[in-house]
C-alpha cells in the first residue's frame, strides 16, 4: 500500500472530495467552522478553493495508492477565527503564534488502517517546513474506550501522545460529552541552505 502525505495547495479537488459535500447545495464543514463560521454554506467551497490557491494552504491530504484517503486542518492558530475567539480552548500565553490541528477526516473506505497517525505526522512534517516552532491539537479524552467518529474528530489524547505531544492544558471545551485538551509540541525549524 503507497501511502503518501501532501499539502492541500493546488489540491482543491482532492480537499473537497474529503471534507466536501457531493450533493448539489448541501450544507457540511468545508473545513471552514473554526477559520470563520459566518461563512455562508454555499459560499464555503469558494473559500476552500481560495485557501487551497494559497501557502501554506489549510492543510494537508493523505493518498493511498494514488486515491485521496483523508485530510487534516494544520494552520497557524490566528488563522482560525474561532480558536481565537474561544471560551472553551485557551490562549497560552506564548509569543509564539503557534500553529494548530483542528480535524480529521478520513474517508470510511480508508478507516481503521492508522491514517489519523499518518496525517498527524504530515501534520508536524508542515508546519514545521513552513517555521512553525510550536504545534498545537485539541483532543478528546477517551480514558481508554473507542471514540465514535463524530467525537473523535479532533483526535485523541493518545493519538497525539504518541507523536510526541504532551499535555499544555485542560480545557473546557467537549466533543461528544467528552473532555479535551490542549496539547502541544515543540518543532525543529529545518535550518535554511
Amino acid at each position: 500500500m503507497g501511502i503518501e502525505v501532501v499539502p492541500a495547495v493546488g489540491r482543491f479537488e482532492d480537499a473537497a472530495r474529503v471534507v466536501g459535500t457531493q450533493k448539489p447545495g448541501a450544507g457540511g464543514c468545508w473545513c471552514q467552522s473554526y477559520r470563520d463560521a459566518r461563512v455562508p454554506g454555499a459560499e464555503r467551497p469558494e473559500a476552500l478553493r481560495r485557501q487551497c490557491a494559497q501557502e501554506p494552504g489549510p492543510g494537508v491530504l493523505v493518498h493511498v495508492d494514488g486515491e485521496v484517503a483523508g485530510w487534516c486542518s494544520v494552520a497557524p492558530r490566528s488563522s482560525y477565527r474561532r480558536l481565537m475567539r474561544s471560551r472553551t480552548i485557551p490562549l497560552l500565553d506564548d509569543p509564539r503564534d503557534p500553529w494548530s490541528v483542528v480535524c480529521f477526516v478520513v474517508r470510511p473506505a480508508f478507516r481503521r488502517r492508522g491514517l489519523m497517525h499518518v496525517l498527524l505526522a504530515g501534520a508536524v512534517e508542515h508546519a514545521a517546513a513552513h517555521g512553525a516552532e510550536v504545534l498545537e491539537g485539541y483532543p478528546v479524552e477517551t480514558g481508554g474506550t473507542r471514540v465514535d467518529v463524530i467525537s473523535g474528530y479532533v483526535g485523541t489524547v493518545e493519538l497525539f501522545e504518541a507523536a510526541g505531544f504532551h499535555r499544555a492544558s485542560p480545557t473546557t471545551g467537549h466533543s461528544g460529552h467528552r473532555e479535551r485538551w490542549l496539547v502541544r509540541r515543540e518543532l525543529t525549524t529545518p535550518t535554511p541552505g
